[in-house]
């Protein structure tokens, strides 16, 4: 479903439209119409799109499209982002006391949302060319799995 909300959402931000209807959003996407409505009501919850009703009514962005991270749009869609039990914090782990690895998953885990949180919607719809901060992302990912396989 994050697949599906990103490319509405990229619709909305492409969209020259002040608004935009469900059933133009599944036209313009290929969506069906009842998933874009969904998805719009999820989106609508999390704060990443208003709406208006009424026979003018729609959807559209509540906030600039530079504005809106793809870590805000995963969080919307799939609660808040986590590789591991462990990656946000204390997890339901019979052996979180004494584990030497949860570290080095909350460090990859906290590399990725940085990640994400510097992608922006503008990004992904096309229309801001800047380039995503992945090459820092890539650096420390070694950083942790090399310091990882140095911890006995």
């Amino acid at each position: 479903m994050t697949d599906y909300a990103t490319v509405a959402l990229a619709a909305l931000a492409r969209s020259s439209a002040p608004q935009m209807t469900a059933a133009a959003l599944a036209a313009r996407t290929g969506i069906a119409a009842p998933t874009v409505s969904k998805l719009m009501k999820q989106l609508h919850r999390a704060g990443l799109v208003s709406s208006t009703r009424g026979l003018h009514g729609g959807y559209q962005l509540a906030r600039g499209a530079g504005q809106i991270s793809a870590a805000a749009i995963l969080d919307a869609l799939e609660g808040p982002f986590a590789l591991t039990e462990c990656s946000t914090g204390h997890g339901q782990c019979d052996i979180e006391g004494h584990c030497r690895v949860s570290r080095a998953w909350q460090s990859v885990n906290d590399a990725i949302r940085r990640s994400l949180q510097d992608v922006s919607l503008a990004q992904l719809a096309g229309l801001d060319a800047s380039p995503s901060q992945l090459s820092a992302l890539e650096h420390e990912v070694k950083f942790v799995g090399t310091r990882a396989r140095s911890v006995p």
